[in-house]
C-alpha cells in the first residue's frame, strides 16, 4: 500500500468512524425504539441533525472506499476496514465512558495485528 493509498484508507476509516459517532449521538437523542414508537422514530431520522450528519459521513466514507478499491486489492482493503471496529471502541470509551474489558482489549490488539499482517509488503 503506497502512501497515497494509505491516506485514502485512513480517510475512509476516519469518515466511517465519525459517521458511527454521529449516529450514536443521534440515536441517544431519539431514545429507545419500541413497538409503539417505531414509526415516529423512523420519521425522526430525517429531522435529527446528528443522524443526517452521520449518514453523510458514511456516504463520504463509502465514496473514498470506492476510490481506494480502484487502487488496492479487495483482499487488502476489505480486512483492513476492520480498523473501524478499533476506532468505534475507542470512541465509545472517550465519548460515552464505555468500559473496555481485558478481553475486548485483546481482541482489538488482534485486529490491529491482523490488519498489519494483511497490509504488510516486503
Amino acid at each position: 500500500m503506497t502512501l497515497k493509498e494509505f491516506g485514502l484508507f485512513l480517510l475512509a476509516i476516519f469518515t466511517s468512524a465519525a459517521g458511527q459517532l454521529c449516529l450514536k449521538f443521534g440515536a441517544m437523542r431519539l431514545g429507545k425504539v419500541n413497538a409503539t414508537n417505531w414509526l415516529s422514530h423512523l420519521l425522526a431520522v430525517f429531522t435529527t441533525p446528528e443522524l443526517l450528519v452521520g449518514l453523510c459521513f458514511y456516504g463520504i466514507g463509502a465514496l473514498v472506499y470506492i476510490l481506494l478499491l480502484t487502487r488496492v486489492n479487495l483482499s487488502v482493503a476489505g480486512p483492513s476496514a476492520a480498523l473501524i471496529y478499533v476506532f468505534s471502541v475507542m470512541m465509545g470509551y472517550f465519548f460515552f465512558q464505555e468500559a473496555i474489558p481485558l478481553s475486548r482489549s485483546v481482541g482489538l490488539g488482534l485486529i490491529i495485528c491482523g490488519v498489519l499482517l494483511v497490509i504488510w509488503q516486503k
